[in-house]
């Protein structure tokens, strides 16, 4: 990403070839997929067909090769028409990431390459029924067993779990430890032991399955640990780094999906004679919100860039970009709902859903309190960048 505030002409490109995909194969089945709660298989297949799946594999295991900048654009421009098919390729870099980030050359190969093949998804098991914000506090365990590992717990939160082939499990390996005894393995849907929950019922994101994940003596060789015993949660964390800024892009995308309805419908809803766009009432909120959504898209795009070389200020911008455009996003849906009046809450119009989805990105992949916690940190250790 250059120094210039402006896409470049290649990053342009994409950002219209994901619109294209996303307006003609994916907002045609967004209400039908929430509505059903089903996953979005139109939009898996057509993400999969344009290799939109998982853009961040490198070329070299087969994959299209996006920098941090350009797998934003792909899943902003999905999000803005259905945030549960943005986290196809969001949930994609969350679960492979790991094994980019600190895999040695055989797991890269095998699993990214698979990844970039279109043979599974790949989903990230670090949460646990005790372990949310307290991540460290993992009570999944792996033992050593000859060249094998036996890995014996619960994931819970699980994006995408079932649909996905692969999943990247932290477990305890040695619990006087810590966080220094977590482990990164890679896991396989069709392991013996591996079971699925009943999927959650949500409040939004409902064409993306989250269900617990059960580990029952499952057995897996030893070339399956992601770096080595007792980096996982070291691992896991830089992995969040990154991802947190796709969030953002999820955040960034649903909030300018529900500014662009609402603008629509001011101009053509008249009352006491005229389009209610010409209210200076109306127009005000319009006017936050396209200030929020743009201020949140340009540190969402900065963050990418710090993502893409990653630079030492990646964990201030990464989470400062995820809590503000993720608050910017719950903010513009429900100013979008109020902006249609009785419409806006009904499901005959997308607002209401939208509304719905943005507040997860308010929660998941650490709550707007841990993001805060994480820039307090940032901040006090001198890390923000002085221009």
């Amino acid at each position: 990403m250059s120094d210039m505030f402006v896409l470049s002409e290649e990053h342009q490109a994409i950002r219209e070839a994901v619109r294209a995909v996303a307006e003609n194969k994916i907002a045609p089945y967004a209400a039908q997929v929430d509505e059903e709660a089903r996953y979005p298989h139109e939009a898996a297949a057509a993400l999969l067909a344009s290799d939109f799946h998982a853009p961040h594999v490198p070329e070299e295991y087969g994959g299209a090769g996006a920098d941090a900048l350009a797998t934003v654009l792909v899943i902003e421009e999905v999000a803005r028409v259905c945030v549960s098919s943005s986290l196809i390729p969001a949930v994609n870099k969350l679960g492979s990431l790991p094994v980019q980030i600190g895999g040695g050359d055989f797991i890269k190969k095998t699993y990214l390459s698979k990844l970039a093949a279109g043979e599974g998804g790949f989903s990230y098991c670090l949460s646990e029924p005790d372990a949310g914000s307290d991540a460290a506090n993992q009570k999944t365990r792996a033992v050593r067993d000859g060249d094998d590992w036996v890995l014996n717990g619960t994931k819970r939160w699980i994006t995408n779990a079932g649909e996905s082939e692969f999943y990247t499990v932290l477990a305890q390996t040695d619990p006087d430890k810590r966080s220094k005894g977590i482990t990164a393995f890679v896991v396989e849907k069709s392991d013996e032991g591996v079971s699925f929950g009943a999927p959650e019922k949500k409040l939004g994101i409902k064409g993306s399955p989250t269900r617990e994940v059960y580990l029952d003596h499952v057995r897996i060789p030893g070339d399956r640990i992601i770096g080595e015993v007792g980096e996982g949660f070291s691992i896991a964390m830089k992995t969040l780094d990154h991802t947190r800024v796709t969030i953002a892009a999820q955040a960034v995308g649903v909030a300018q999906g529900a500014l662009d309805y609402a603008l629509g419908y001011v101009k053509e809803r008249k009352q006491f004679g005229k389009a209610i766009a010409e209210f200076q009432g109306i127009e005000f909120m319009l006017a936050d919100m396209g200030m929020k959504v743009e201020a949140a898209r340009q540190l969402t795009y900065a963050a990418a860039g710090r993502s893409e070389r990653g630079d030492k200020d990646l964990t201030f911008f990464g989470a400062a970009a995820k809590a503000f455009a993720s608050d910017t996003a719950m903010q513009v849906t429900t100013d979008a709902v109020q902006l249609l009046g009785g419409y806006g809450f009904t499901r005959d119009y997308p607002v209401e859903r939208m509304m719905r989805d943005a507040k997860i990105t308010q929660i998941y992949e650490g709550t707007n309190q841990v993001q805060r916690i994480v820039m307090g940190r940032q901040l006090l250790a001198g890390v923000q960048s002085t221009l």
